[in-house]
């Protein structure tokens, strides 16, 4: 290839980029979210933290299209402690996971990002810049299905909540008894559950999110997700520290199967902010 053609080439793909922004959604509702929780594997904690702050953040994700606000989160010992049930579905044991980070993508991008994700995350990996000593405990895109607020009209939005200084974050997941009793479980948590357990509580908001299958050609290393037809993924997004407030969020695998419509909390997990940029908490999670 000549240097004009090669030349011809990038300026057709620059145009590319002006014609993708030209068409299609462009809202600010997150529409999808990336969820991924990580256990760094032991005596890989500080180098595993490093990586992804200093490079997969930004490379293997803000950095892509439709991406447009992420925010990690750590749970150090005694939060890790805190999690419950002892028998999780999600992790075993229930402690495993002591990193999540949480991503917000455009409504109705959700196909173009994953084209790019897997493409990125390709060449990353051919690079050698996929730090491989971690285990992914639960990691999936999601599909927004509903939030609910504490204060109605007042306060951040859905959309600010990852930039907003919020606290803490509780992350619980519910699997109903199967897909047809998902649809009840999501309109008894919107309707009823989430209402009373916000009010006058440090939650500010709660998302809820439903997993969607990941792509054939994902990396090895990321398993396909499972409870596709019954799951639902709840993040409370909270104005105090978790440990200060955890009372709150007791009782909510008993709550769904006593007053709800059935089903199975799989997880209920509290996290704080990380401190970007620092090794802040790493000392503190083993």
């Amino acid at each position: 290839m000549t240097n004009e053609e090669q030349e011809s080439r990038d300026a057709r793909r620059v145009e590319d980029y002006a014609g993708l922004a030209a068409v299609g959604p462009y809202g600010v509702h997150p529409g999808h979210a990336l969820i991924t929780m990580v256990e760094p594997h032991p005596g890989h904690e500080y180098a595993y933290n490093r990586w992804y702050e200093d490079d997969h953040y930004y490379a293997g994700a803000m950095a892509m299209p439709w991406m447009y606000a992420g925010r990690r989160w750590v749970a150090t010992r005694d939060l890790q402690e805190l999690r419950y049930p002892e028998k999780s579905a999600v992790a075993q044991p229930v402690t495993a996971g002591c990193y999540i980070s949480t991503y917000w993508i455009t409504d109705g991008r959700y196909d173009e990002h994953m084209k790019w994700t897997v493409g990125i995350n390709k060449r990353l990996n051919r690079d050698a810049r996929v730090y491989q000593d971690r285990t992914h405990v639960f990691t999936s895109f999601q599909d927004h299905e509903a939030t609910v607020y504490r204060d109605g009209a007042a306060g951040p939005r859905d959309f600010h909540a990852l930039d907003h200084p919020y606290a803490g974050l509780v992350v619980q997941v519910v699997d109903a008894d199967g897909p047809e009793q998902r649809a009840e479980v999501l309109e008894w948590l919107r309707s009823r559950c989430l209402p009373r357990r916000l009010a006058g509580g440090p939650a500010a908001m709660v998302t809820v999110f439903r997993p969607t299958p990941l792509p054939g050609d994902r990396m090895t290393y990321v398993k396909q997700v499972e409870g596709v037809d019954t799951r639902l993924t709840l993040l409370w997004f909270l104005e105090a520290d978790p440990r200060d407030c955890w009372d709150r969020f007791r009782g909510l695998d008993a709550e769904l199967a006593e007053s709800g419509p059935g089903g199975r909390v799989e997880l209920v997990a509290p996290f704080v902010p990380t401190v970007p940029g620092t090794n802040t908490y790493v000392d503190l999670l083993r």
